[in-house]
């Protein structure tokens, strides 16, 4: 393979962008929003690094590098940090970290950013290290109090202890005294053979506080003389503001501002009725501009178009021309439309800009960015900028946008009190970063039963050249490849290429599952017609292939098991699989389905064998998976956003549907046990569903569908797609 043809993606985000940690502020994460900000006072506590605070009492306050938006990163990034710290977990609490790539910079990104499943992976070493330090600081306290040997001394539960002599000192006791301790190099962590806390099912610390209603997220900020304020952006994407008649908004009973943007307009009321009526009541003329006239089709027709390109070669190994040019030839394209994130909590943020000063209240995944965008938007400092960061009420990667704060301080520079901006769903919907229209093709050749060439070629939005330029290198999105270049398959002559093609006028982001959303359901639909063309079963035709790739075999065979694969069903029921090594985790899911006589589908069940390396939590992977795949299952099933005169025409979950408590089906998550270092989780289930459930209909039906969502009508004719 040509040096120039291999990328990376791993060692590509590791190399370069990477930052450290030191000494931090931080922020409670169960403070009052009223409340002033509180500051990391150090004295008379044990602080040896932007993780770890412990008090006189012994009480231990974890700082959070990434944020919880449902995922239960808090509580496995505690267990993380408490593990090599060997402290008393009943007295453990967490705080959000503040805003600073230095201290709190994700090790793969050197941002501070939550995101890429990679919580846990990215933080794994140096966060068992910054536990293992201190913890080693705390027993070199005791021994030197006692004058023993450190190696004498024993730590658990917060308390070091001296076998020999029976004495014990806590962690709290000893808090001042650790605190002048140097720390010691190169401390060793545990083998996971010791591990105590690390693989237990542990109950998650912010269920409490969000079961009794004490838990803030971003929209419950609540500050003296706070305003509330309603956005209407333009429809059409790029679009202008023209004229604005707000004489009856005006006449609202509560409505106290109403503020003009470049490309929206805001109504500032005493609560957000009189905001939202306010909004209503305004007239306004929009400068459409140039993509008034942009429809779905026009989007549709320059991807296909731009797919027939030759892309940039991502990958390429073998001779790929030769192989497709014997055996039985396979042609197919895939595509997967715009989705919108639709989180729970509406986007929002709350503001206060003052001449000298900007605080912000939010919840967001990339707080540092939120701070330097949010400076540029009041004119001010970087230092001048605070940003208090709450819960998530659902992130799926929207709030990896600065968007809404930056709007939010256009809209508070304009008054001198606190403004909390809301975003109605419909502004929500018709305003989001949606994921990228994708467009898959592949062609393979077959020989003697098995994938002899297979050549793979992506179209689609680079949104990493925008949200991370140095990541985007040679005209590769290593993100939208992801998946793709790193199948897990044993193909001899191997071809990846990618085209990028930025839709008309349609902003794009991340989309929960990222990459791998367009590459796994591209990959695993095409296996199953490969398999039917050979005449082989899609487990065993994948098994074939697999022989250099150990722990996808393992959870093949076991979902096999555990699935009934190959049990007798019933007429226009099936069963579909799907394999993937997404996020360094090893996933094989399997789904069963009925299509009903109209195209209609009832999933009957879903299991998934899981091996994420070494589970912090089972109990946070297996509900993960379970959360992934109902959110990857509803976009098959329901999700597309699509574009008529520049327009978004989805509004609300009318139109946007989610699946139902009533449609979800049994869910049987299997987790592996495994020593191997944590792979990431959040994403993966979101991937597993949709190819399974579309090699599912495709066993029951014989319609092999290459596009989502999910034709019914198709179904109901029984043609090909």
């Amino acid at each position: 393979m040509n040096a120039h043809n291999s990328v990376s993606r791993r060692a590509l985000l590791t190399g370069g962008l990477a930052g450290g940690f030191l000494l931090a502020f931080h922020l409670p994460l169960r403070a009052a929003a009223n409340e002033p900000v509180q500051r990391d006072v150090t004295d008379g506590k044990f602080a040896p690094n932007a993780f770890i605070r412990i008090d006189g009492t012994g009480r231990t306050v974890l700082m959070m590098p990434q944020v919880e938006m449902g995922q239960g990163t808090y509580t496995s990034i505690s267990a993380v940090i408490a593990e090599e710290l060997d402290a008393d977990w009943s007295k453990v609490e967490v705080q959000h970290a503040p805003p600073n790539d230095k201290l709190y910079g994700n090790p793969t990104f050197g941002l501070q950013v939550t995101g890429n499943s990679n919580s846990i992976r990215a933080w794994w070493l140096p966060l068992r290290k910054a536990g293992a330090t201190a913890r080693a600081m705390l027993v070199q306290a005791a021994a030197s109090q006692w004058g023993v040997e450190p190696a004498s001394c024993t730590a658990s539960k917060g308390v070091v202890t001296h076998a020999a002599s029976g004495r014990t000192l806590g962690y709290g006791e000893l808090a001042l005294a650790a605190q002048g301790q140097t720390p010691p190099k190169d401390v060793a962590v545990k083998d996971p053979k010791d591990f105590v806390l690390i693989g237990q099912p542990l109950k998650r610390l912010d269920t409490p506080d969000k079961v009794n209603g004490k838990a803030l997220y971003g929209i419950d900020a609540i500050l003296p003389g706070m305003k509330i304020a309603a956005i209407a952006n333009c429809p059409v994407f790029g679009g202008k503001v023209g004229k604005v008649d707000d004489s009856a908004a005006t006449k609202v009973a509560g409505v106290r501002k109403v503020v003009v943007l470049d490309d929206a307009v805001a109504v500032i009321g005493d609560h957000m009725w009189a905001a939202t009526k306010g909004l209503e009541a305004l007239k306004i003329e929009w400068n459409e501009g140039p993509n008034a006239e942009i429809t779905t089709k026009d989007i549709w027709d320059d991807l296909r178009k731009a797919s027939q390109k030759d892309g940039a070669v991502a990958k390429s190994d073998g001779d790929i021309a030769k192989a497709l040019a014997s055996g039985d030839r396979f042609e197919a394209a895939f595509e997967l439309p715009f989705l919108a994130h639709a989180s729970m909590e509406p986007i929002n943020a709350t503001v206060h800009v003052r001449p000298d000063a900007c605080e912000i209240w939010t919840g967001t995944q990339i707080m540092t960015r939120v701070q330097s965008e949010a400076a540029k938007a009041a004119g001010l400092p970087v230092d001048k900028v605070i940003v208090n960061q709450h819960l998530l009420g659902g992130g799926f990667g929207r709030k990896l946008e600065p968007d809404m704060a930056v709007a939010a301080v256009k809209i508070a520079k304009q008054v001198d009190y606190p403004v909390k901006v809301v975003w109605t769903r419909e502004e929500d919907i018709q305003h989001d970063v949606y994921r990228p229209v994708y467009r898959d093709q592949i062609t393979a050749s077959l020989v003697d039963g098995k994938v002899a060439g297979w050549k793979y070629k992506v179209a689609g939005s680079a949104v990493l050249a925008r949200w991370l330029p140095p990541a985007f290198q040679k005209g590769i999105d290593i993100d939208a490849i992801d998946a793709a270049v790193d199948a897990p398959y044993d193909f001899a002559n191997f071809h990846v290429e990618y085209v990028r093609a930025e839709p008309l006028s349609v902003p794009t982001g991340f989309w929960r599952g990222v990459g791998p959303n367009n590459n796994v359901f591209a990959v695993e639909c095409a296996m199953d017609e490969l398999a039917r063309k050979a005449g082989k079963d899609p487990i065993e035709f994948r098994k074939s292939m697999l022989t250099k790739n150990p722990r996808m075999l393992a959870v093949l065979n076991q979902v096999a098991e555990k699935s009934g694969w190959g049990q007798p069903l019933p007429p226009r029921v099936g069963r579909g699989v799907c394999v993937q090594p997404s996020f360094a985790s090893f996933i094989a899911t399997v789904v069963e389905a009925e299509i009903d006589d109209i195209g209609e589908i009832t999933l009957r069940r879903v299991t998934s064998v899981v091996d994420t390396g070494i589970a912090v939590n089972p109990d946070t992977v297996k509900a993960q998976i379970e959360g992934g795949l109902i959110f990857g299952l509803t976009a098959a099933l329901y999700g597309e956003i699509t574009i008529d005169k520049g327009r978004v025409q989805q509004s609300n979950f009318h139109d946007y549907r989610m699946m139902r408590i009533n449609e979800t089906p049994k869910i049987e998550v299997v987790v592996v046990k495994s020593g191997e270092a944590p792979g990431g989780i959040g994403e993966a289930g979101v991937n597993a569903g949709p190819p399974a459930l579309r090699n599912a209909i495709y066993a029951a039906t014989g319609v092999a569908l290459r596009r989502l969502p999910i034709d019914r009508k198709l179904l109901a004719a029984g043609k090909k797609a």
